[in-house]
């Protein structure tokens, strides 16, 4: 009887102990997060419930096993099983952690700031930090994961008696990659490029959709994605239209015949802007920028709030400038001017007279 029971309290006593724990702590979570609405690190927190949960019932089962006395033949091997998962959990909990934090310091500044241009920036950074963080604590939990093994531990003195040649080895193997981690930190902490940002990147206009340790994506007006090394960013020459605002000034060309009423379209350029709402009334301008024999070249200059703005600004413009010209004034529009061909001037026919020849060359006199 003793033999059940004893298994029966330990696992019951430590599954009890934990889902009372986690009960407790999420509840304190939850008056906390009702008491503290300004900040959502508390309600972030209760994310770690269940990581929480995991860490404190193997800690629990890892030091009450030798009381329960059950599989004593394989006591080592549960033990070593158990561990691990202590480690891969508290891992798991400094993760989610970290992220809570993370998540909580982005709000609150993102609440309290009013420039988009430093807001980004933060997300950017606090980002690339949380993704760091993660990388290290995963890779030492997976170190102390392998040093539990006997073997791991003999072996690691003959790895650090050979770190040089391996170092070297693998900085050679790893150069690319290297180069694409430390051009991300750059990116993050340079404020190159940041989440949000409208680039021109090889001649496509997209938004910066995520930013890795590794590679950046670029989302494009027509919804693809552009996944390319972050070392791109630090290695050549590309567009920001969000660098220092976001307030853009667009432009639309027409060409038009030499009549067309320019006074005229100024005017009606002054009412489009006036009835679009994507114009942020900050300037507007039409004027006639170049000439050919055959047409003029007018250009018509609207302002914007940002990037996707301007693209509808401009658009708006040139729709409804042609529409008017078209209805209004058609005799602006260009045209392609033609005649009926000339024909070149015709050389009469020599009229043949008695005693000429037939090569006009007047024939010789006879004797006589």
């Amino acid at each position: 009887m003793e033999n059940v029971l004893r298994p029966l309290i330990v696992v019951g006593g430590s599954v009890v102990l934990t889902l009372l724990v986690g009960w407790a702590v999420d509840r304190l979570l939850r008056r906390a997060d009702a008491r503290h609405s300004e900040t959502p690190l508390w309600g972030l927190l209760r994310r770690c419930r269940l990581p929480l949960q995991v860490v404190l019932c193997t800690a629990l089962f890892r030091g009450s096993y030798a009381q329960a006395r059950v599989a004593e033949n394989h006591a080592a091997a549960i033990g070593r099983v158990l561990t691990l998962v202590l480690i891969g959990s508290t891992a798991w909990l400094v993760i989610r952690i970290a992220a809570a934090v993370v998540e909580s310091s982005y709000a609150r500044y993102a609440a309290a700031r009013r420039d988009p241009a430093r807001v980004r920036r933060v997300r950017t950074q606090v980002t690339l930090i949380q993704r760091v963080v993660s990388a290290i604590v995963g890779v030492v939990a997976a170190a102390s994961m392998l040093l539990t093994f006997p073997a791991m531990r003999t072996a690691g003195a003959s790895l650090l008696a050979s770190a040089g040649i391996l170092g070297i080895v693998a900085g050679i193997a790893a150069q690319s990659t290297l180069g694409n981690l430390f051009a991300g930190l750059q990116i993050a902490f340079g404020d190159m490029v940041r989440l949000g940002d409208t680039v021109v990147v090889d001649g496509e206009w997209g938004t910066v959709d995520e930013i890795t340790l590794t590679f950046l994506t670029v989302r494009t007006w027509d919804e693809r994605r552009i996944t390319m090394p972050v070392s791109y960013f630090t290695s050549k020459p590309f567009e920001n239209w969000s660098r220092g605002g976001a307030q853009m000034t667009g432009t639309v060309f027409f060409h038009l015949d030499h009549r067309a009423p320019v006074p005229e379209m100024r005017e009606k350029l002054a009412d489009i802007v006036r009835d679009c709402p994507a114009w942020d009334g900050r300037a507007w301008g039409l004027d006639v920028t170049d000439t050919t024999p055959t047409t003029m070249e007018v250009r018509a200059l609207v302002t914007a709030k940002d990037p996707d703005d301007i693209w509808t600004v401009r658009v708006t413009v040139r729709e409804r400038l042609i529409q008017w010209l078209t209805e209004e004034h058609p005799y602006a529009l260009p045209r392609i001017t033609t005649a009926q061909a000339s024909l070149p001037p015709t050389i009469p026919h020599q009229v043949r007279t008695p005693g000429s020849s037939m090569d006009g060359v007047a024939p010789r006199k006879g004797r006589g």
